[in-house]
């Protein structure tokens, strides 16, 4: 049987905390049409589809630290973030569809890239709200650490709230510090 998994990451763009990549792959029974890019989907439809995936699936999330991203780049972070959900799978796929124009450098895995694949590939649509509502999960709970920054609402991205926010406080260890305007 060819089990064929979708990998997406979300959180490139955000100023703060780790950038995460699901993988999944779907049960024969799972429902592809319910799935759509995270991004153009309700917070309340996100988390009923995170349920039906999680429970309906074998699936995995992988992570880069903000140290990480620091370190390496985003691009090589979410490469890694990507290669570690892959790599957590409890069964190997005998092929991979992932999100962008790039595939991470795993040996042995048969991946093919997809631009905008979140938007035309149920499967990566099911890894992109995976990722998110982990994600969004993670920065609300720092949030309630690192109040005042408004990360509830814009889950690290430089909102102008955001951004006013850390004028007035200044950067946490959560920021990422390569990344403009946090860099200056």
């Amino acid at each position: 049987m060819k089990l064929i998994a979708g990998v997406d990451e979300v959180g490139r763009g955000s100023l703060v905390g780790p950038v995460y990549a699901a993988a999944v792959i779907p049960n024969k029974s799972i429902d592809l049409k319910l799935f759509k890019d995270s991004k153009s989907l309700s917070k309340k439809k996100r988390e009923v589809l995170y349920k039906y995936i999680k429970k309906n699936s074998i699936w995995a999330i992988g992570k880069a630290s903000n140290k990480e991203i620091d370190k390496i780049n985003i691009l090589q972070a979410s490469m890694l973030a990507m290669k570690r959900a892959i790599k957590k799978l409890k069964k190997k796929p005998s092929y991979i569809l992932i999100d962008g124009n790039r595939i991470p450098d795993l040996k042995n895995f048969k991946m093919r890239a997809i631009i905008k694949g979140d938007q035309k590939i149920p499967i990566i649509s099911a890894a992109s709200i995976l990722a998110k509502v982990s994600r969004d999960k993670f920065i609300t709970s720092l949030a309630k650490k690192n109040s005042g920054y408004f990360w509830h609402q814009n889950f690290g991205y430089g909102t102008k709230k955001h951004l006013s926010a850390i004028k007035k406080l200044g950067i946490s260890i959560h920021h990422r510090r390569s990344f403009s305007p946090i860099k200056k």
